[in-house]
């Protein structure tokens, strides 16, 4: 596996548009006229809002960093400013709000971090069309049969009540299997964040992460299709 594309990026600076002052990529005011930035190019979400490159977030942290950002760049503040400096406002604005939806949230994290490394992306589109995961082929199969029952026992006009039992029957699996993924998820993060940068076992601590949660993708699928069953029910 190729290492994350920031590996082999060099250490930048971006111009002050206003004093031409040089100032580190991931700043957000020039320290010399305190002037706000252009976005121009940048490091990542995690630099953005001055965290390392870590699963393991705190949110409430998180939070408090992204409502002070958001008042320090916020359009209103540059109403009268020059053009420069109202459409810098935007972008950061508009990158902010991009970096907290999906910080905040631990699973596009761990997407975005793999991401980052050089993994593929790991999306709800993507999963559905990826063959079955070899650890699920028993649930999957399981519920195939399950989802066809259900649709001949619709067909004879059977009973409410016992679709909705064998629904639930064929939901329990499938959600204990979303729990577990969720936990694994969650020692696996844990795994990475305890790794050195330079540590021999990242390639396969991200290769796992990569595995487990498009496994975790595939069931919430999955989840889905039961969901929409439970509508026509």
């Amino acid at each position: 596996m190729s290492p994350g594309l920031d590996s082999f990026r060099p250490v930048e600076t971006l111009e002050c548009r206003h004093c031409g002052a040089g100032a580190p990529i991931d700043e957000h005011f020039c320290g010399q006229c305190s002037k706000i930035l252009a976005l121009g190019r940048h490091g990542n979400y995690f630099t953005f809002f001055g965290l390392p490159r870590k699963l393991g977030v705190d949110e409430r942290d998180l939070e408090r960093r992204f409502r002070e950002l958001s008042r320090q760049f916020h359009p209103d503040y540059y109403y009268n400013a020059e053009p420069a400096e109202r459409l810098a406002s935007l972008e950061r604005t508009s990158y902010l709000n991009d970096a907290y939806r999906t910080l905040r949230d631990p699973m596009a994290r761990i997407e975005y971090l793999l991401s980052l490394e050089g993994l593929s992306p790991v999306s709800m589109s993507s999963a559905v069309s990826e063959k079955v995961p070899p650890a699920l082929l028993e649930e999957v199969f399981a519920l195939n049969e399950a989802l066809d029952e259900i649709r001949e026992l619709r067909e004879t006009g059977n009973v409410q009540g016992a679709l909705r039992a064998r629904l639930q029957q064929a939901r329990e699996p499938i959600e204990q299997k979303h729990q577990d993924h969720k936990r694994r998820l969650t020692e696996l993060s844990a795994t990475w964040d305890a790794l050195a940068d330079e540590a021999p076992e990242r390639d396969a601590a991200l290769d796992a992460l990569h595995e487990v949660l498009l496994e975790h993708r595939y069931v919430q699928n999955l989840i889905a299709a039961i969901e929409r069953e439970e509508q026509y029910g």
